[in-house]
């Protein structure tokens, strides 16, 4: 657990590759995680929302934590595993079936259900204590329904099997300050891509970033830079990440990963489709422009 106690930096959100004939691409995978590594990223993230984990059967969900598991292994960096559905039986079911993988489970606050915040905190206690591997709450209410105060993202920051927490607030409001200023001594890591350098100034130990897909060096060197050059990649990414995510991801972010040969298809399931081709010329502009 030493190498994942801070986990603080930069950690790729790896998409999950499919053959034109629709099963997992591991070939695909292994390629874009070794280039994500070789190109400066601290970390791995496999089983995401952007790796379209809800849409993967048992056993591909396997293929992609082997292939995301022996890379991370054999690099020497943590490898953070999403884990975790509106329940709280469910959810320990995951997270035991992925801990063995895992330096980290990436837990999602319970969705759609909105439970009391007393609930949020009494769920991820309940997941921690049936696991030895360490927490990562996964904190995005414009997904789940389900707004946190800043007194509950500290309260389950302060679990013992809690190692950080992964923050999407769609923004810098009140409660992000507050957390942040709290200085909670665990890495508050920034889960949106476009946020993450001011996330960053303001204390968050580093990002989760799909975006650092396509631009992994640029991602890196934004997170372990200073002042001026790193407010120039966080302007120059800023084009990139937006329209990347003017459709719902991964789509154009797997178009421009096939553009580039990093992965050989750009393929999503349903319900997500192809995007249009204007988003992924958006997109291949803004990359291009880096």
């Amino acid at each position: 657990m030493d190498a994942v106690a801070d986990m603080p930096g930069m950690h790729a959100s790896l998409v999950t590759p499919f053959t034109p004939s629709g099963e997992v691409d591991a070939a695909s995978l292994e390629r874009l995680a070794v280039h994500c590594l070789a190109n400066g990223v601290d970390g791995l993230v496999a089983l995401g929302t952007t790796g379209e984990a809800a849409m993967l059967t048992p056993e591909e969900r396997r293929t992609v934590l082997e292939v995301c598991g022996g890379i991370a292994r054999e690099s020497g960096v943590p490898l953070i595993v999403g884990a975790g559905t509106m329940g709280t039986a469910d959810s320990i079911e995951q997270a035991r079936e992925r801990a063995a993988f895992a330096d980290a489970l990436l837990v999602v606050v319970p969705y759609y259900l909105r439970p009391s915040d007393e609930a949020v905190v009494e769920h991820f206690a309940a997941i921690g204590a049936a696991v030895d591997v360490p927490l990562l709450p996964y904190n995005i209410p414009y997904r789940t329904g389900k707004a946190l105060s800043a007194e509950t993202l500290l309260r389950i920051l302060a679990l013992d099997c809690v190692t950080g927490m992964k923050h999407c607030a769609g923004g810098i409001d009140h409660d992000t300050l507050a957390v942040l200023a709290s200085n909670p001594g665990k890495a508050i890591l920034c889960g949106d891509d476009a946020y993450i350098y001011p996330m960053l100034r303001l204390g968050a130990a580093g990002g989760i970033a799909a975006c650092a897909c396509l631009a992994p060096s640029a991602y890196a060197a934004m997170a372990r830079g200073d002042g001026t050059d790193a407010l120039k990649l966080h302007n120059a990414l800023l084009p990139m990440a937006d329209a990347l995510f003017s459709e719902p991801a991964p789509a154009v972010l797997k178009a421009c990963l096939a553009e580039v040969g990093l992965i050989d298809d750009p393929a999503v399931r349903a319900p997500l489709c192809a995007p249009r081709p204007e988003s992924v010329a958006a997109a291949m502009a803004a990359f291009q422009a880096l």
